[in-house]
């Protein structure tokens, strides 16, 4: 697939697969672009905008993140109309930080809360979409020179490959989306992963954050995709309790390359797992 192709990622986000896409592309089908692609916790979407499927469902748990998805899809003048109007100040990036914690947010417009969630991204600490245990957005100014705030072309390619082929959006938990899928459905799962260490995490993304019993629930969604047929492919950390759950399948060590962390020496290259149902 072309490179520097516009249809891209178009926010940061913690886990995602940009550096690791030829080892997961490999793993992958030949004729994955014309399966039913499932993706269930799409993030930052590295993986689906890679592959570009002409028909799929993506979802995720996080609503302000589905927000983001619909607006590019259905609003994208308004959303890049709004996004200019932001300023890469320290004192303007708390103040609409500070937007969460009151109770009028919730009536803000899907546009106006779109652009939060994208400026946010973009002049944040090293890009770390993180939430504390009431939900609110909690990651510092990060001090960049001059972010890219406005894509304005990547957004356009964006909302025009969303529009353009038959991609549902959802915001649901993800075992609703794997309950609708049929033996012609392929579906990468890249839901947060299991820490290594007990002060080391990716589960600050949704309030309530995602423990062991949550990885327990998810092997066993994947148990019954295989009694009905259906192909995954699956990332997570290279931990003994994830190798010890997934036992029974393929499973592959890839290195990857971690730039976005909250605690810098925790940065660079570390073991991941891809595991999968096929040979």
């Amino acid at each position: 697939m072309a490179q520097n192709n516009p249809v891209s990622p178009f926010v940061k986000w913690v886990g995602g697969k940009r550096r690791l896409i030829h080892d997961i592309m490999e793993a992958m089908p030949a004729n994955i672009r014309d399966l039913n692609y499932a993706e269930p916790f799409i993030g930052g979407g590295a993986v689906f905008f890679h592959i570009r499927p002409l028909n799929a469902v993506i979802n995720d748990y996080n609503s302000e993140l589905i927000n983001v998805y619909l607006v590019v899809r259905d609003h994208v003048d308004e959303l890049i109309t709004d996004l200019k109007k932001h300023r890469n100040e320290a004192g303007y990036f708390y103040e609409i930080r500070h937007l969460d914690r009151t109770e009028e947010f919730a009536r803000r417009g899907a546009v106006e809360r779109a652009s939060r969630f994208i400026f946010l991204n973009k002049t944040c600490y090293n890009g770390l979409y993180r939430v504390n245990n009431s939900g609110e957005f909690n990651t510092p100014f990060g001090k960049y020179k001059s972010p890219n705030i406005v894509n304005e072309e990547g957004l356009r390619a964006v909302s025009c490959f969303l529009n353009n082929n038959n991609i549902r959006i959802l915001n649901s938990d993800y075992e609703e989306i794997l309950r609708g899928l049929d033996a012609d459905s392929f579906v990468y799962l890249d839901p947060p992963y299991h820490p290594l260490s007990p002060s080391s995490s990716f589960t600050g993304y949704i309030r309530g954050g995602w423990d062991a019993s949550e990885q327990i629930r998810l092997r066993d969604a994947c148990d019954d995709l295989s009694r009905r047929g259906i192909r995954f492919l699956l990332s997570n950390s290279c931990s003994g309790f994830i190798r010890e759950l997934y036992g029974n399948y393929n499973i592959r060590v890839v290195r990857a390359a971690r730039s976005i962390n909250s605690v810098a020496n925790r940065r660079g290259e570390i073991e991941e797992l891809l595991i999968s149902n096929y040979g």
